[in-house]
């Protein structure tokens, strides 16, 4: 195999165990194996099993996939896809809030976020901006606004650190950075979506307030949030691509600038 489309057939099929013709143009993102779960269930469908790396699952016309955690593993995702050229990817993910205005389950909708996890770099000089598909979070308002959920905009502030909660100089830097909140995919998925030339937005679920001690993610806290808030994320990441789907031809009026 010698091109990047030859590697990358071979391999989206071997971290999923999906035939390339079997993905649908629509792709649901996600770290969450109870996120997958949550997905077949909505869709009334058969929950698939643990056979291969990074669990898939289509449904209502939408593949949705956990590719795991972290930025490395974010890239690997964009570049894969690439393969197939999705026409709409959506990430559901959780972050931290990072402003004292956000709440455990806070939606956040991401318009921008700061390339602090280095792995972007390897795509664009570090002064190109990581932007969203406006397409997408567009439709995720919308959907947000037509179920009467409020959300925050804002910045998002991607690190490739997990365990930082205890260094005070650190979260002092996230404070004036000015994000809404930190996460650890968001800037990946964005730049090399753009640059696999793949239309990809976000949905945040703010999971932890992890600015102050007793903000920090716990076992008993996350599953909480799970238990109140993660089956609404997916049911809202469902319609949003819906609507795109539903919409598609007036999209083409849309242009974008590869």
């Amino acid at each position: 195999m010698r091109t990047k489309q030859e590697i990358a057939g071979n391999w989206l099929e071997r971290y999923t165990g999906l035939p390339l013709e079997a993905f649908s143009p629509y792709i649901l993102l996600t770290n969450f194996n109870n996120y997958v779960d949550l997905f077949c269930k909505n869709c009334g469908i058969p929950v698939v099993g643990y056979d291969h790396n990074m669990r898939v699952a289509t449904g209502k016309g939408i593949t949705m996939i956990n590719f795991g955690i972290g930025s490395p593993n974010a890239a690997l995702i964009m570049d894969l896809l690439s393969v197939i050229q999705p026409k709409s990817c959506l990430f559901l993910g959780k972050c931290g809030g990072i402003s004292p205005k956000t709440q455990l389950g806070n939606f956040i909708l991401p318009l921008a976020a700061i390339r602090g996890e280095g792995t972007s770099n390897d795509y664009f000089p570090p002064e190109v901006p990581s932007l969203p598909a406006f397409v997408l979070e567009r439709a995720v308002s919308t959907v947000l606004r037509d179920n009467q959920l409020d959300y925050w905009s804002g910045s998002i502030y991607t690190t490739n650190r997990r365990l930082w909660e205890h260094d005070e100089k650190f979260k002092e830097y996230l404070r004036s950075t000015r994000a809404m909140a930190v996460d650890m995919e968001c800037a990946t998925l964005f730049s090399v979506g753009f640059y696999n030339h793949i239309p990809i937005g976000a949905l945040l679920l703010v999971s932890d307030t992890p600015m102050v001690p007793e903000g920090v993610k716990t076992i008993k806290s996350d599953n909480l949030v799970n238990l109140r808030y993660a089956e609404k994320h997916v049911k809202i990441g469902i319609e949003s691509l819906q609507t795109i789907m539903n919409v598609s031809n007036t999209l083409k009026h849309l242009k974008t600038d590869w």
